[in-house]
């Protein structure tokens, strides 16, 4: 699986500001913050740089649509169904 960050990276120390209550809450149920935070972080990552990417491709995208609205796809004269 591809990863949106580096996996190898060294960790960095960070300060954060978390409601009390749901931080002993979560330490209570041994949950690991650190994992959590990152885990969350990735698939943030993950969404906007997706979202990103189909801004920046979004001409060729439709250009790409309108081909083949008018042209069909590449093997559609040889598919049998």
């Amino acid at each position: 699986m591809n990863s949106v960050y580096n996996l190898a990276a060294p960790k960095k120390a960070t300060n954060l500001t978390v409601n009390s209550d749901l931080l002993s809450q979560a330490k209570a149920l041994g949950i690991n913050i650190s994992a959590v935070l990152e885990q969350s972080l990735a698939e943030q990552v993950k969404k906007l740089k997706a979202q990103a990417w189909v801004c920046e491709n979004q001409s060729a995208i439709q250009a790409y649509n309108q081909d083949v609205e008018h042209n069909g796809t590449f093997s559609e004269d040889s598919r049998s169904f």
